[in-house]
């Protein structure tokens, strides 16, 4: 059975559907005012997982990644300026045209990346009504508050009845105590009943390019009630998983979490997931320290801190090759090291492909399936399985040398199990560096077969001549019982 760790709990839980096998899986997508960088990669990726390993149990999932084009403020608090429209007044374009701009550019980049399509994909300012609608709700619910045209969520009232703060782990009273000297500062100016009470419906200035009509004033949505508003619309008021980065949980998730339950009286999800950080080089990303690197300069290698370029293959095995929720630490040793990783296990599935069966079977191939499947279904633990993998990979290798074998059922099993977790459930994909990579393979098939007419006149300085020219140019000879297979260095 598979099992997930539940932030909102603490704890690993058997994952059982509210109506299954109906799985409704929500993930917060990115806010699109600049190119994705390498921090965007890896939620998507690991939910991708997520979602390909749920339909792969034969649930029926609807997917829903949310596209924030209006609402998300700079320093994610609910004054400022909208990011959105920043970015637009400093390119002298329209938002939507930003928000178009770098939503296309988030698709390329997750498309090298072979993460699936979500099953919708909802704007933020496609849902103003909806926004509307719920806002309203929470106001005749006395959960809201109007003042000088904004619309701002009763933290104090919720907190009532409710548990604020449970998801992220924050007491309310430590907040309040935190927020003091904030109330201090705004006491008298500030529209809020309290500090800690957050924006629904924000007015706006007569500068404010992006704004709707409202009962309350021209304005526009908060960050958070967008989330709450469109998972409502397209999963239910109350669904399976909502996933998202640990930088979430707090406002973000927490405030998501207390609007819905005020509005529609039950918890929006029932399993909440979140993956860790990436970091590089030990430290946190930030745009003081130059690390912030963007998805198109890893694939190009033009950033200061990157030796070479690295394929998007590359930084999804690397993304796979730690849990999700623990931290990941990027660097250009530990790139390296996944670009042989990966091609090591490329390389075997195109040698397991052109493997013959033998007599016996000097593995087990129902163990190797157990032991992977047990993996995933503990929390998606991508790491464990992919060990298993490369068990597996020292196998293919020995039976391709000739000392040991697999049994036509066997092998046949051990192929599809390589492209079920391989290519169907990790989303891994034989790459091609460039558009000659495309002729290399028939080349060096011209080549071997050159060598073995060298081999088969006893014209041996010849043969290894060959084999020693090919390693220096990265390609590495093996001969087998059958035929010559050949695997990148």
């Amino acid at each position: 059975m598979l099992r997930v760790y539940n932030t909102l709990t603490g704890e690993i839980e058997n994952f059982i559907p509210i109506n299954s096998p109906f799985v409704g899986l929500y993930l917060c997508g990115p806010t699109v005012y600049g190119y994705p960088h390498l921090g965007h990669a890896r939620g998507p990726i690991i939910f991708d997982v997520i979602y390909r390993y749920l339909l792969h149990l034969n649930y029926k999932v609807r997917f829903v990644r949310n596209i924030t084009d209006v609402g998300h403020l700079v320093n994610d608090a609910d004054e400022g300026e909208d990011k959105i429209q920043k970015r637009a007044k400093i390119e002298q374009l329209e938002p939507m045209e930003i928000a178009q701009h770098y939503t296309d550019a988030y698709h390329a980049n997750l498309d090298k990346l072979n993460v699936k399509r979500p099953s919708i994909e909802p704007r933020a300012s496609g849902h103003i009504i909806e926004q509307i609608e719920m806002i309203n709700q929470l106001i005749q619910k006395g959960f809201a508050y109007e003042s000088n045209g904004s619309v701002y969520f009763d933290v104090l009232k919720y907190a009532e009845t409710h548990d604020y703060g449970k998801l992220s782990g924050r007491i309310l009273s430590e907040l309040m105590a935190g927020a003091g000297e904030a109330r201090r500062e705004l006491e008298g100016q500030s529209e809020k009943l309290n500090a800690n009470d957050f924006a629904l419906w924000k007015k706006a200035s007569d500068s404010h390019i992006m704004q709707w009509p409202s009962p309350w004033s021209n304005g526009f949505p908060g960050w958070h009630i967008e989330c709450s508003a469109m998972s409502a619309k397209y999963l239910g008021k109350s669904f399976d998983i909502h996933g998202g980065g640990m930088d979430l949980l707090f406002p973000h998730h927490e405030s998501e979490i207390a609007q819905s339950t005020a509005c529609h009286n039950v918890a929006p999800a029932k399993y909440w997931i979140h993956h860790n950080m990436v970091t590089i080089n030990g430290q946190k990303m930030a745009k003081s320290l130059n690390n912030g690197i963007l998805l198109s300069e890893v694939f190009e290698g033009k950033h200061e801190l990157l030796e070479k370029a690295y394929s998007p293959m590359t930084l999804r095995f690397f993304i796979l090759q730690a849990h999700y929720r623990s931290t990941l630490d990027f660097s250009n040793d530990a790139l390296k090291a996944a670009e042989k990783g990966l091609q090591r296990l490329m390389n075997s599935l195109t040698i397991l492909n052109k493997l013959e069966p033998g007599n016996q079977s000097d593995f087990n191939i129902s163990v190797l399936n157990e032991n992977i499947f047990k993996a995933l279904n503990e929390d998606f633990n991508t790491p464990i399985a992919l060990a298993h993998l490369f068990e597996a990979v020292g196998w293919i290798n020995k039976i391709n040398d000739g000392n040991a074998a697999l049994t036509k059922v066997d092998l046949s099993t051990l192929k599809s199990l390589f492209q079920l977790v391989v290519i169907d459930i990790l989303g891994l994909l034989e790459e091609q560096s460039s558009e000659g990579q495309n002729f290399i393979d028939p080349l060096l098939q011209l080549i071997i077969s050159l060598r073995n007419e060298a081999k088969d006149a006893k014209d041996f300085k010849k043969s290894d001549e060959i084999r020693q020219k090919l390693l220096l140019a990265g390609f590495e000879l093996k001969d087998g019982k059958e035929c010559t297979t050949y695997s990148i260095k």
